[in-house]
C-alpha cells in the first residue's frame, strides 16, 4: 500500500481526532481533523517527541498543514535568539522539585 493510499484509509475510516504514527518515524503522527462548517475532514502532521515508550511526550505537539508551515517553522527554529532565549528562560524559571521533595520530615 502506498503513502497515498494509508493516507486516504486514514481520512476515510478513521476517528476524529486519531493520532497515527508513521512508520520509521518515531515523532511524526498523522492526525485526523473532523470536519467543520463548510471546511471537510482533513488530515495533519503532529510532530510530537516519543518516551522510551513510544508514546507522546506531550498532550499536543507542533501541528502542521502545509510545506508553506513547515518551512516557516523550520526558519523560526534555526533562529540563533531562540535558543539565547531558551536559556534565560530555563535560568530565570523556579526549579521543578518532586513531590517526595517538597514534604519534610
Amino acid at each position: 500500500m502506498t503513502l497515498e493510499e494509508s493516507l486516504r484509509r486514514v481520512l476515510e475510516s478513521g476517528r476524529d481526532w486519531q493520532r497515527v504514527p508513521v512508520r520509521g518515524s518515531p515523532g511524526i503522527f498523522v492526525v485526523k481533523a473532523p470536519a467543520s462548517r463548510g471546511r471537510p475532514a482533513s488530515l495533519l502532521v503532529e510532530i510530537n517527541p516519543v518516551g522510551d515508550d513510544g508514546a507522546p511526550t506531550k498532550k499536543r505537539g507542533l501541528i502542521l498543514r502545509t510545506v508553506d508551515e513547515l518551512e516557516t517553522f523550520r526558519k523560526l527554529l534555526s533562529d540563533e535568539r531562540l535558543e539565547d532565549v531558551l536559556k534565560a528562560i530555563e535560568k530565570v524559571n523556579p526549579k521543578e522539585t518532586s513531590p517526595d521533595e517538597s514534604l519534610e520530615i
